[in-house]
Formats: C-alpha cells, structure tokens, sequence
C-alpha cells in the first residue's frame, strides 16, 4: 500500500522536470546562454538548498535567496526581489504540482481566500511600496518578519501535545475575510522581500485556527507558487519588466529548483510538525544573526526593525489568543446563537 504513492510522487517529478528542462534548454541553445553560469553558478549552488527548503517548509525560496543575495553577496534587493518571485514560479509551481499529484492534505479555503488577497496585496505593493523602500529596510523588514514569526511558533510548540486540527473546522464569512485580510499583507511583503504571502497565511492557519503544521506546510507551498507567478505577470507586463540581472540568475536556477523544491515536498510529507516547526527555528534564527553581522545598524534602522519586530510580535500574540478562544468554541456544540471565532 505505501509504495504506490512514493511511485506517483516520482513520475510528477520526473514529468515536471523534464517538460520544464526541454524548455529550459530551447532558451539556453537558441539564446546562447551557456556563459551565464561563468558569472552566476553561486546562484545555482544557493538554490540547491533553498529550492528543497521551499518545498519542505512554510519558507519559500525567496526566504533563502533573498538573504543570501542581499546579505551575502549584497545584491540590490529590488534584484533579489524579481528573482526570487522568478524562480518561485518555477520551483514552487512544480512543489505545488507534486503535493496535488500525491494528493497531500491542503486547506482549500485558504487557498481560496488567501490567494486573491495575496494577488491584491502582491500588486498594491510592487506598484506602491517596494519602490520607496530602502536596501537596507527592505532587508530588516525580512528579517525581523520572519524572526517574529518563530517566536511565535516556539512559544505555542513549547506544549509539544497542543491540540492541532486537520483543517479550518466550521468554516464561515468572517474566516474568509480574515484570510483575504491576511493574504493581503503577506502580498504586499512579496512584494518587498519576494516572498511573505506563504509565511502570513501559514501563521494564521497555525496560530489563530491551529491547523496542524503539516497541513499548514502544503497550503502555504501552493500559496506561494500561486503568489509568486501573479507577482512575475504583473511586475514584468505592468511595470516595465523583471530586472535584468535577475533573469541571468533565473537561467542559472530553473534546471535546479524544478527537481529540489518537488523534492523538498515528497520529503516533508511523513515528518512531523515538531521537525518542520524545528527546522524554521534554526533557518530563521541564523539569517537573523547573518542579518546584523552584515547589515549595518544605525540608529534609524534599528529603531525601524524593533518596531516592525514588536508591532509582528503583537500580530502573532493576537492570532495566537485568538487561536486559544477558537479551541474553545469548537469544543462547543453548534449554537446559531454563538458568536463566530
């Protein structure tokens, strides 16, 4: 019984990947683009691991490739930006098409609700925000997000027996508007960092409706596949195109990210909730680290990121209470009377 799906997994895989690399390859013969890796097969090497993570965990690729190109090898965030939208709609897309392949429990109203406020919030904020955003808050921006968000996970993880459910139980109007709400701010951080909408909506799944994390997982890979394709489209037709630079990166990645993100997904399915929320514990805390080690900190910067970091940190608290008032109205029998949570 158990080896049938691992099989169906492998031929979604290998029918992506090889359908992505005949096209992959008419570019790179008719292009002449064989140089590119010359100069950029650092990128190729980065995406080794951030395609398998994106796949794995709630972070999309764009959460290893951007600190890696800003931090590392400080590449112009707005660069690291369109690229890592750019290859997340490659990877993710074919992670994506290997979680539905192997029929991997997702959150379907998420899906739903999530991804237009993700398309609204992804083009208000490319149009609005990312262009009036320094390198260097852009950067901050990322990471106090992010270092936000594992606070929150480790503080409802400390209870390693802490009721989970399978999905968002006795579904109404007002949830869909709390995920279009959602969606909405994770989009308009895509549009800064290259990727957010995946990260905001996998906490509102975890914290406030206490979804199980390996629920939670597939859902925000979709999202952002979803969010990172819209992002592409509307960046490169209605504001005068990707940058330039990030489509040599982009030649570089694609063979790679369309086989490691599928593979990231295949790997994740049978771990459990404790190994993926661990795995973001320790991918988050050291691209804090690497963050003010390499970026430097001024006064007005730092005062920006303590209060991005503060004003998420009072996000997630409110999620994560809200979450604990859900619990206890879904132990509840059905009362029409009952106010909705």
């Amino acid at each position: 019984m158990s080896a049938q799906p691992t099989r169906s997994s492998l031929h979604s895989v290998v029918i992506v990947a090889l359908l992505v690399w005949v096209l992959w390859l008419t570019g790179m013969v008719t292009g002449s683009r064989w140089g590119l890796f010359e100069d950029n097969w650092f990128m190729s090497v980065t995406m080794v691991l951030g395609s398998f993570i994106a796949g794995a965990t709630s972070e999309g690729g764009g959460a290893v490739a951007f600190p890696v190109m800003t931090l590392l090898f400080e590449i112009p965030p707005p660069v690291a930006r369109d690229f890592s939208l750019m290859i997340q709609a490659v990877g993710m897309t074919a992670a994506a098409t290997t979680i539905f392949w192997m029929a991997v429990p997702v959150e379907r109203n998420a899906l739903v609700w999530s991804t237009v406020g993700g398309a609204v919030g992804i083009a208000l904020g490319l149009t609005y925000v990312a262009p009036h955003m320094q390198p260097a808050f852009a950067k901050m921006t990322f990471l106090a997000v992010w270092l936000a968000f594992a606070v929150a996970l480790f503080w409802i993880n400390r209870h390693r027996d802490r009721e989970v459910r399978p999905r968002i139980e006795r579904f109404g109007p007002r949830h869909g508007v709390m995920l279009f709400g959602t969606g909405i701010a994770g989009g308009v951080i895509s549009a800064i960092t290259g990727s957010g909408l995946d990260i905001v909506t996998f906490s509102l799944l975890t914290l406030r409706f206490r979804v199980d994390e390996k629920v939670a997982t597939p859902t925000s890979v979709v999202l952002m596949a979803a969010n990172a394709v819209v992002g592409f489209a509307f960046k490169a037709g209605a504001l005068g195109g990707m940058e330039p630079r990030a489509w040599n990166f982009w030649w570089v990645c694609v063979p790679i990210v369309v086989v490691g993100a599928p593979f990231g997904a295949r790997f994740i399915k049978n771990r459990s909730r404790h190994f993926v929320a661990g795995i973001l514990y320790v991918s988050i805390l050291i691209q804090f680290v690497a963050g003010l080690a390499i970026i430097p900190q001024t006064p007005k910067l730092v005062g920006y990121w303590v209060s991005v970091l503060v004003v998420a940190l009072l996000f997630f608290r409110w999620m994560s209470q809200g979450g604990i008032k859900r619990l206890a109205w879904l132990g509840k029998p059905d009362d029409p009377g009952a106010a909705a949570s």
